[in-house]
């Protein structure tokens, strides 16, 4: 399976001036774990999770205060839709994070959580291969 096979097409998008409380609305009605930061100001996409969000609230910062800007991850890895979803775990694994933006001639087409991974492999008893050579079943 490849990674536009399991990615949500439908990315929420924000911007670095929106306060993480505004983000976390955002988020939350559309019930995803992260969102794209679109920035016109500077190049690049970041990327602001549900765990920068409670990193903040951790540190006892105001979420109404706190902008999108000052939290989201900049240095963001990138799928490409073709990639294997095995790939895509790896990259996620190896990376330390659970969520890949998927980029396709410079444009996000979606995005790619560890859920959807498991997901396309819980559906129809997929079969991952174990490192060791052996074959486990997931059951849906």
């Amino acid at each position: 399976m490849k990674v536009k096979d399991g990615m949500s097409q439908v990315v929420l998008s924000v911007g670095p001036a929106h306060t993480l409380r505004q983000a976390a609305r955002m988020m939350a009605v559309q019930r995803v774990g992260a969102a794209v930061v679109l920035d016109h100001e500077r190049s690049g996409i970041g990327i602001l999770t549900e765990r920068d969000i409670l990193n903040s609230l951790g540190a006892d910062q105001d979420p109404d205060k706190e902008l999108v800007a000052d939290h989201r991850t900049s240095d963001v890895v990138f799928a490409a839709p073709d990639w294997t979803l095995d790939k895509a775990a790896e990259t996620m694994v190896s990376g330390s994070f659970r969520h890949l933006v998927v980029v396709d001639e410079g444009e996000v087409t979606g995005l790619l959580s560890m859920r959807d991974i498991v997901r396309c492999w819980s559906v129809g008893g997929h079969h991952k291969p174990l490192r060791s050579g052996k074959t486990q079943a997931t059951v849906g």
